[in-house]
């Protein structure tokens, strides 16, 4: 992403499955430095930094590839996140992939040329951009981006065109936001109850004990919900300003959005 923007950039996650040989490998302070040895010796010129669990690569052309070591169980099909702060995680890689993939087909039978994925791509690079201005969110993770995406598609499928469906899922979104309203799915099992106390939820869908938004608060989800609904209205404005053939006013409102890169990758013609 060029576009002399602060934000550039995109990540992804690569997950290795372990298999423990002993009970001392279990502590991430034991396998991350492993990783960041494997990283080093593969990429030797490569920026590299140690997250809470994962060993993120920097590459030069701004993709960051995050490699998340996961232990296998005895379900193949499951695995355990294990955080530095000992907070442990059980998930499934299979079944992630899956409920993405699932609505992506989906999306695809639609009317127009809208991909659920490439929506969620770029969900993320929105949320890039927004982060670089943010007074409480400096990080909003991408697991969490995959579930709002997910909920806004399940709520309206897509519209058209793209800018037409990123329009009316930040105006859904928005509104879950500023409510409340907990966010859950059902491909794998029932969607569970919110707990008292909790601000937010929004429910892992292969583990229902994993609320994505646990440690969030009032002011953050605050924050968001103003992120969504400024570029839901810019989106507008632009929609009506390319109807009306003012480029420049559009561009200038999806500027709003996804900052400076998205007029380099934009084709005037298209």
């Amino acid at each position: 992403m060029l576009g002399h923007s602060e934000v550039e950039g995109q990540d992804v996650d690569v997950p290795f499955v372990v298999a423990l040989q002993t009970k001392e490998e279990e502590r991430l302070d034991v396998l991350l430095p492993r990783f960041e040895k494997y990283a080093r010796d593969a990429y030797p010129d490569t920026e590299r930094e140690m997250t809470k669990s994962s060993i993120r690569l920097k590459f030069s052309d701004k993709v960051n590839f995050d490699l998340v070591p996961l232990f296998a169980t005895q379900d193949p099909e499951r695995q355990l996140l294990v955080r530095s702060d000992g907070e442990r995680r059980e998930t499934s890689v299979q079944k992630h992939v899956e409920f993405i993939r699932t609505r992506t087909q989906k999306g695809a039978s639609q009317p127009g040329r809208v991909c659920f994925n490439e929506l969620v791509r770029l969900f993320k690079w929105w949320r890039c951009f927004q982060q670089s201005e943010a007074r409480v969110l400096k990080e909003i993770p991408s697991f969490l981006v995959n579930l709002l995406a997910a909920y806004a598609f399940d709520q309206r499928s897509v519209q058209i065109t793209y800018a037409e469906t990123i329009a009316d899922w930040m105006g859904i979104l928005a509104r879950a936001v500023r409510k409340r309203t907990p966010i859950g799915f059902a491909d794998f099992g029932p969607i569970p109850s919110v707990e008292d106390g909790v601000i937010w939820a929004v429910f892992d869908p292969v583990n229902s004990q994993n609320n994505a938004a646990d440690k969030w608060s009032g002011v953050a989800c605050d924050e968001l919900g103003d992120w969504l609904e400024e570029s839901r209205d810019a989106m507008y404005e632009a929609i009506a300003a390319f109807d009306d053939e003012r480029e420049t006013d559009g561009m200038s409102s999806l500027v709003r959005v996804f900052g400076n890169p998205i007029i380099d990758h934009s084709d005037p013609a298209a």
